[in-house]
């Protein structure tokens, strides 16, 4: 049968009629029409899928400021931390989930007091090496992901360009935008010539943010202060919010 044609991740039983290992892509029209009929549609399994951020609005009050993360030698967390909520799921097929941090420009920044703004400083420093964070509870079934809000609380960011831990290495005063990809788990022996089927991706505007190695802006210093439990004396020890 053919997809409903609505945007709304219809019922799975609808969604997902397909037999294990087919593969066959979601009706253009569903969000992909850009990409074209064929080969360069989604695999229905991943097509449906749809991600929403958790904790919204104090990203929103965040970003209304300038997000400012910090990046050190050995890696600090994010808060906020990116937590979302999934939904449109196949909930016997298996999925990776995984991040990683794309430059917003070709900019390096700095901060201007005085005006309590960012001002560019030249051309970006070269992109430190491009890494994914994959949730360490990859691969798990489209049931289990959508069952609670995923959060990603183990990413840690760092400055160190020699990092041998797998943090995410951004350079500071840079921007960046956080994107999160669902990846389906294909059984198929020849499952490479579907991958760029087998995943969808998302960006939330309202999480980008400048990596720093000390807040700039007072006010972002505030409010991470604020709103987060374990600012004062952040441990690793500490237990998960």
């Amino acid at each position: 049968g053919s997809d409903p044609p609505d945007q709304t991740p219809p019922h799975p039983s609808a969604a997902f009629l397909g037999g294990p290992g087919e593969g066959s892509p979601c009706a253009s029209g569903l969000g992909w029409a850009g990409e074209g009929p064929g080969a360069s549609g989604k695999n229905r399994r991943v097509c449906h899928a749809a991600a929403r951020l958790e904790m919204g609005s104090l990203w929103e009050e965040f970003n209304r400021l300038g997000t400012e993360m910090i990046v050190t030698k050995a890696g600090r967390r994010m808060f906020p931390t990116f937590q979302v909520k999934l939904s449109g799921l196949d909930p016997l097929a298996d999925y990776v989930l995984l991040m990683d941090f794309i430059p917003l420009d070709d900019k390096r920044y700095r901060y201007a007091f005085h005006s309590s703004s960012w001002l560019a400083a030249g051309r970006a420093e070269p992109a430190a090496p491009g890494r994914v964070h994959f949730h360490p509870d990859s691969p798990a079934k489209g049931a289990q992901w959508m069952r609670q809000i995923v959060s990603f609380d183990k990413l840690k960011l760092t400055n160190n360009l020699l990092d041998d831990n797998g943090h995410i290495i951004l350079n500071s005063m840079h921007r960046y935008q956080p994107r999160f990809h669902v990846v389906l788990v294909d059984p198929r022996r020849d499952s490479e010539r579907f991958a760029h089927q087998n995943f969808k991706s998302f960006s939330f505007p309202e999480t980008q943010f400048m990596a720093v190695t000390a807040y700039q802006n007072h006010r972002i210093t505030q409010l991470k202060i604020a709103s987060n439990p374990f600012a004062k004396g952040f441990r690793d020890g500490d237990p998960e919010p």
